[in-house]
């Protein structure tokens, strides 16, 4: 596993490949597989995604009742032309968030990194490939950046609420689909990791406060921001804009902030939201139940 983003571009200018083959190729000698091994995984990796996405139920709820047809409502304003945001960022949303709905209804999702972030990565590479005619198989290169972007974080820091609070989570997330952005829209490995970078750095210090312990509120539209922060990170790239705190360093100051951050605000479901009135009340109905 890298280290460092650095590396990475390092090994790519090196061997002359592009970012994703770097992850490609340390996956197999990490695991000890062939190439096409890795790559029909990914390959169902993004397939689970899109099966996810086609199986939506706007009908289902969550167990507790505190998530579930939100998606639904979206597609609607969208299919209306009442949404400010356009046919792009409106797609974008509306799939984060019939993800985030779909991980909390118990159906299956892709955790990427995680079930709580799950719908970050699939809202912009599903509505890149939707409404920029991608082919799968650069659906697939793609994935890999992200993976790469994705592992270094871990490495370097965490994914975990737990451990870092939610900027470890949809942070992570929305840093990893910036990255597999610019890939597709045929950035540099500069503007990859800049992208990823400044994604994370907007979400910085974002706490892990869900209601009643449960991965839905306000874990789903949560998503939403990530994909939609990760859009602006990857097109602020795309145009030439960069970090002024390199990459790596942007995660190591986001597992420093994690480690600052109080318990109540790391998936203890004892501060920030989790603590106000409602979501004591939230939490209190759903433990009679």
């Amino acid at each position: 596993m890298f280290k460092s983003l650095k590396e990475i571009c390092l090994e790519a200018e090196e061997k002359g490949i592009e970012f994703w083959e770097v992850i490609l190729q340390n996956d197999m000698k990490e695991r000890m597989i062939t190439r096409e091994q890795s790559m029909e995984q990914m390959r169902a990796m993004y397939q689970a995604m899109k099966d996810a996405d086609a199986n939506y139920d706007g009908k289902l709820r969550s167990a507790s009742g505190l998530v579930g047809s939100d998606g639904e409502k979206f597609h609607e304003a969208l299919a209306s032309g009442e949404t400010i945001c356009g046919p792009f960022i409106g797609t974008v949303i509306e799939k984060a968030l019939k993800m985030g709905e779909s991980n909390a209804c118990m159906k299956r999702i892709v955790a990427a990194p995680t079930a709580g972030a799950c719908g970050v990565v699939p809202a912009l590479f599903l509505t890149m490939q939707e409404q920029r005619g991608y082919t799968d198989e650069e659906m697939t290169k793609a994935l890999y950046v992200a993976a790469g972007v994705g592992g270094v974080i871990a490495n370097r820091a965490f994914l975990a609420g737990a451990a870092g609070g939610c900027q470890a989570e949809i942070g992570a997330g929305s840093s990893m689909a910036a990255a597999g952005a610019v890939y597709l829209a045929g950035g540099s490995n500069e503007a990859i990791i800049h992208a990823a970078a400044m994604a994370m750095k907007n979400l910085l210090g974002l706490a892990c406060d869900p209601v009643a312990g449960l991965v839905e509120v306000p874990c789903v539209k949560r998503n939403v921001v990530g994909s939609v922060n990760a859009l602006s990170a990857a097109d602020m790239a795309l145009a030439g804009i960069r970090s002024v705190i390199p990459p790596d360093e942007v995660y190591d100051a986001m597992r420093s902030v994690g480690i600052a951050m109080p318990d109540a605000v790391r998936e203890t479901g004892k501060g920030g939201l989790a603590a106000t009135v409602t979501g004591q009340a939230i939490a209190e109905r759903i433990n009679k139940e």
